[in-house]
């Protein structure tokens, strides 16, 4: 059994963005030379997701709305983890949306559903971020 790692590394010009970050995955599973196995992809940081969804600016749209309802950002004094940061949102938010995803390999690409792309989504940005992607097998 082979074992390939790599980071991505993302820093978002916005607090929140949603960023498709499939084709770096498919091209991480290109250097892997795996050809069946899995592959798991996560957020390294705490304000910080990866989720699989549809690539689709209205979706997007809504779970940032979604998202916003289940934990505004302000007023930054509704939450008792800001005191030293105003981040507890992100810190929500990431906790519903995932920290990662595990895609099949088969014939050396990804086994998705027809819609289905992976996502990195950022709730505290600004700063560097990275992600692990890590695919094991033959």
């Amino acid at each position: 059994m082979k074992s390939f790692r790599k980071e991505l590394w993302f820093q978002t010009s916005e607090r929140r963005e949603f960023i498709n970050i499939t084709p770096k995955i498919q091209q991480a599973l290109q250097e892997s030379g795996i050809q069946e196995g899995l592959l798991l992809c996560n957020a390294m940081h705490i304000t910080a997701s990866v989720f699989i969804n549809d690539d689709e600016a209205g979706l997007h749209h809504d779970l940032e709305v979604w998202l916003e309802k289940l934990a505004p950002e302000k007023p930054h004094a509704q939450y008792r983890h800001n005191g030293y940061e105003d981040n507890a949102d992100a810190h929500l938010k990431r906790s519903v949306m995932g920290r990662e995803v595990v895609v099949a390999v088969t014939g050396g690409k990804l086994d998705f559903g027809r819609w289905e792309q992976i996502f990195y989504g950022e709730f505290d940005g600004k700063r560097e971020k990275r992600v692990l992607v890590k695919i094991i097998g033959e």
